[in-house]
């Protein structure tokens, strides 16, 4: 049955009847489901929580990478505003064993994070201590306030 003829044409209801009938062209034309980069993407940013503090003189972000060498972990600042931190935790590759309960999370993983305008992006550092990333971003100094320009008056 064809939804528009209820007159319930909306993107809700199309993706309700895309679920509910999945061989409609015409309605899997109109809702595009999300490719596989963007779910992994996705899942990757979810599954890496931070912290980020700012202090007076510089932004810090703080994350968790239990078990992880600085050769896994990749700091970078794309767009000229946005700090990408990213890596992939590798699965053990001994063959003597087997698992019994994988609870560990593995694979890629990816945050990324707007910076203020009075980020300086020259001046980043990124260290890797005990298994917790420490990124540190330093802050522009403020812009000095214009002073008012005094116009010299001719006569004449």
């Amino acid at each position: 049955m064809d939804i528009r003829l209820l007159g319930l044409d909306t993107p809700f209801l199309h993706a309700i009847h895309n679920m509910i009938d999945p061989d409609d062209s015409e309605t899997n034309k109109l809702v595009s489901a999300p490719t596989r980069t963007y779910v992994r993407d996705a899942r990757a940013m979810a599954a890496t929580p931070a912290d980020v503090k700012e202090y007076p003189n510089s932004y810090v972000f703080v994350i968790d990478m239990p078990g992880l060498k600085s050769g896994d972990i990749k700091v970078q600042v794309e767009d000229d505003n946005v700090l990408l931190i990213s890596g992939e935790r590798k699965r053990e590759e001994e063959k003597e064993f087997k698992f019994i309960r994988m609870e560990r999370r593995v694979g890629k993983f990816m945050r990324k994070f707007a910076l203020p305008e009075n980020a300086n992006t020259d001046k980043i550092t990124a260290v890797c201590h005990d298994g917790v990333l420490t990124v540190t971003v330093e802050k522009l100094p403020p812009p000095e306030p214009k002073k008012p320009k005094t116009i010299e008056v001719r006569i004449g």
